[in-house]
């Protein structure tokens, strides 16, 4: 067998400069996870790797160079392309940089014009490479990212070029301009009593979407994964590639799904971690199933504490002490008085469940147990002050107030691994979450279990390529609201926006997030329904099935059991024909988290190297370990 380190050894250079096929690898051993759950979740397995469709001209494409010229939306960029293939020109860090002038509006592709960025590491040994892989790591800017982390993606310019490709009103130059300010984060209505502050918030991201529709002018309307999709083909056929080879993390997967449903015939070898579900899934379902990953993520956090020595809560049971303290609330946070609720407790924990705060997360924890919650103060979502909240202006006569925080009281302690949705156990592979659970209010006593399930997805933003032990979602403000000034928001909007019937519609669905997922979870529908609460959805390319009898490629997806972003990226996946699930144990990020930390013998890598360099795609049910949580 020839490990896939040593593959670029072997490629024989064909006639006239091109490579000739690498010698094909041994499929790995067998799944670590029940192979026929993972397999039900992935949808039916169908390898057509290789695939091969007539090259059709899409209704209404050009080619860059063969569109007519317009004005260039976002101003003059220095460096422009020229017919025949961008105009690379060297721009430090051993890049090379150039843009490529595409429609502003692929549906009037002979008006306006704006240009995308581009960057390039070039192949180690050109005359070994195999072509261009062109990767959008879903980042503010994958310049930007690559540039502070070049470890990131460095080790893929073995085998291609590396050609980094910023989506729409990204970039270091931010070519398309800027929206005013920061986005209105979402993390407001974790807090929010009552529908005078709902529909405050609503009036604040409305704002901040006219601002920026102002701003950006007609490249607003180029803000959906459907343009960049577009882009994306430009990009191809500037590079003088027959197919698209795309490595496409978070809300870069996004991109990458949309163009293999847009151009199946032109798609190659698509590497997608964090793949949301853009089938068509409603809101509540969405709510749902972010309320459950989140959940989940906790008992995930409780079994690492468990099984890692020198955890701050030692042997006892993570759950068990925050149940404790939401008993004990409000609690003391420091020594000027300060307290917190039990409802900025819950929001501390649920804010610190990404695993790179979970030893964060355990010493707050073991303080605020022996009596100082001023670490858990600290980890509050920052858009609420870690102390006691002011007083809420009264609710208009007749409009529901928010139910007090729920008190969850556990009925009995499920066996290992008998709670856990999905494939495998808990974390360490300690013990479900507690449950069933019965969600008291304040005083009431325990009386039985309740449950509830559903299905859905809740879709990344804009993520920050993370470093050891960041495999997981970030921040709050990463996760939701966007870089000040991006436009990140703006796209998730128009990509993924749903309606929201209204405040007493939500409150309803709140109740039922409190019965899945009563501890933290039901916390999360707060943020994911804020997202787009009072900004527009149009222009938009929505939610939808994916056209019966459509053949692509078949893509490699990325699926993490830390990943609590993305808690339906198996079942999206299930949606494409021909794709594989590649499971892990770390969290949305991993390929790039591990190239970080220079982990590059891993399991997860050597699966992705090994599909994009040979073709050869993983076992159905393969599970990497993960290797950013020890």
């Amino acid at each position: 067998m020839i490990p896939v380190e040593a593959a670029v050894a072997v490629l024989v250079p064909a006639a006239g400069g091109g490579v000739g096929q690498a010698a094909a690898l041994t499929p790995p051993g067998p799944p670590s996870w029940p192979e026929r759950e993972v397999t039900r979740l992935a949808g039916p397995e169908r390898d057509v790797t290789g695939l091969v469709e007539p090259e059709r001209e899409v209704t209404g494409l050009a080619r860059p160079e063969a569109v007519a010229s317009g004005p260039v939306v976002g101003g003059p960029v220095a460096g422009g392309p020229v017919a025949g293939g961008p105009a690379w020109a060297e721009c430090g860090d051993g890049l090379r940089c150039a843009t490529l002038s595409v429609p502003a509006d692929w549906a009037r592709p002979r008006e306006a014009r704006t240009v995308v960025e581009l960057a390039m590491l070039p192949a180690q040994d050109p005359a070994r490479r195999l072509g261009a892989l062109v990767v959008n790591t879903g980042s503010a800017s994958v310049v930007r990212e690559v540039r502070q982390r070049p470890d990131t993606v460095g080790e893929l310019a073995r085998w291609f070029d590396v050609v980094l490709v910023e989506a729409r009103g990204a970039g270091e130059r931010g070519s398309a301009g800027a929206c005013p300010g920061a986005r209105p984060d979402p993390a407001r209505l974790l807090f929010a009593a009552g529908r005078r502050a709902w529909r405050a918030f609503a009036r604040d991201n409305a704002a901040y979407d006219r601002g920026c529709r102002a701003a950006l002018g007609p490249a607003y309307a180029g803000l959906t994964s459907w343009q960049v999709a577009h882009d994306l083909d430009a990009v191809r056929a500037a590079l003088g590639e027959p197919r698209l080879r795309y490595l496409g993390n978070g809300y870069g997967s996004v991109y990458g799904q949309a163009y293999l449903e847009l151009f199946p015939g032109r798609a190659g070898r698509m590497y997608l971690e964090g793949l949301p579900d853009h089938t068509g899934t409603g809101l509540e379902g969405r709510l749902l199933a972010h309320a459950r990953a989140q959940e989940r993520q906790l008992g995930y956090f409780r079994d690492w504490c468990r099984t890692r020595p020198g955890c701050p809560l030692g042997h006892a049971d993570a759950i068990r002490v925050f149940d404790g303290l939401l008993r004990r609330a409000p609690l003391r946070a420091g020594a000027d008085g300060r307290t917190v609720s039990g409802r900025e407790i819950a929001a501390a924990v649920w804010a610190g469940l990404a695993p790179a705060r979970w030893p964060a997360l355990a010493h707050a924890l073991s303080r605020a147990r022996t009596g100082d919650a001023a670490g858990l103060a600290a980890m509050t979502p920052a858009d609420q002050a870690a102390s006691t909240p002011a007083p809420t202006p009264a609710p208009a006569p007749g409009t529901p107030a928010a139910p007090p925080m729920p008190v969850p009281v556990p009925v009995r302690v499920f066996g290992r691994g008998e709670a856990a949705s999905g494939p495998g156990r808990g974390a360490a592979g300690g013990e479900a979450l507690p449950g069933p659970v019965r969600v008291l209010e304040s005083g009431e006593a325990a009386s039985g279990p309740a449950g509830a399930s559903g299905r859905g997805e809740a879709v990344s933003g804009p993520v920050r390529v993370p470093g050891r032990g960041e495999a997981a979602s970030g921040s709050v403000r990463g996760a939701a609201g966007g870089e000040e000034g991006t436009v990140e928001g703006v796209r998730w909007c128009h990509d993924f926006g749903l309606v929201v019937p209204g405040y007493r519609w939500f409150l309803g669905v709140e109740a039922r997030l409190r019965k899945v997922a009563p501890r933290v979870g039901w916390l999360s529908g707060r943020v994911e329904a804020a997202r787009c609460l009072g900004a527009a959805r149009s222009p938009g390319w929505p939610p939808h099935p994916v056209a019966a009898g459509l053949r692509t490629p078949s893509a490699l997806v990325g699926m993490g059991r830390l990943d609590s972003r993305t808690p339906s990226a198996a079942w999206a996946a299930g949606q494409l024909p021909g794709a594989r699930v590649l499971w892990h144990g770390d969290g949305q990020g991993a390929y790039l988290a591990q190239g970080v930390s220079r982990l590059r013998a891993t399991c997860l890598r050597r699966k992705v190297h090994d599909y994009l360099v040979n073709g050869v795609l993983p076992k159905p049910g393969t599970f990497c370990q993960g290797e950013l949580t020890g």
